[in-house]
């Protein structure tokens, strides 16, 4: 497993299999780390365990070679994530991707109240899945259909939250930590707990932290990683 202590990447067999920990900047697809490790390794087959939207940072697991049949197991593990609820603003996307349509007050929410809803979002729940997300409609995304002002029936998801806690209330944001199964849309998350204080809401900021026990902490960050192995192989 390639890892930020890795600095020999002369013996790696990117074609036979590896497995990195990427650290995905904002702005970048999850498409473009695969693309740019691709590049850099020569590898045939890279894919990743789990896409992440280009306004979130964090883990991502990228496989290479014979280690792209293992993706499904990196997909099922739980996720971590940390991040920030912008309270009192409402977006088509659930998030910062798209503008801003309707704004709220805040009057009358309290610490009490934020912590009393939060605990609506712990366990096993269900989630209707956002219109601006890469779930297939008649085969096509239905970000292609968000984007046209559409909106299709999805079928609410089964998904199951351990851990969602609250670092810090500072309103108009909220900073959270959330543990969560695949499938897990946390844009969705940030919109429904607006919407149950009354005031809406969007998520602001996103960083997947683990994927079961792979921490960010031990990632390559994608540009260093590329330079490294330019050089070696």
């Amino acid at each position: 497993m390639i890892t930020r202590e890795t600095t020999d990447f002369s013996n790696c067999d990117f074609n036979g299999g590896e497995i990195i920990l990427a650290d995905k900047p904002i702005g970048w697809s999850s498409f473009k780390v695969v693309y740019k490790i691709r590049n850099a390794t020569g590898a045939k087959k890279v894919g990743h365990a789990g896409t992440l939207d280009p306004n979130a940072s964090g883990l991502l697991i990228v496989c290479t070679g014979k280690k792209t049949k293992e993706i499904t197991k990196f997909q099922d593990l739980e996720k971590t994530y940390t991040g920030t609820i912008l309270l009192g603003k409402t977006s088509p996307s659930m998030d910062l991707e798209t503008e801003i349509t309707e704004e709220r007050l805040l009057d009358g929410i309290t610490e009490e109240q934020i912590l009393e809803i939060r605990n609506e979002f712990t366990g096993t729940i269900r989630q209707i899945p956002p219109m601006f997300s890469a779930i297939k409609y008649k085969g096509k995304s239905l970000y292609h259909l968000a984007r046209q002002g559409k909106t299709v029936y999805r079928e609410a998801r089964e998904i199951t939250i351990s851990k969602f806690s609250i670092s810090r209330i500072s309103l108009p944001e909220i900073y959270f930590e959330i543990t969560c199964t695949k499938g897990t849309y946390i844009r969705v998350i940030a919109h429904d707990f607006g919407e149950r204080l009354g005031c809406g809401g969007l998520l602001s900021s996103l960083r997947r932290t683990n994927i079961g026990s792979f921490s960010v902490d031990n990632a390559v960050f994608v540009d260093d990683f590329v330079e490294k192995v330019s050089v070696q192989i």
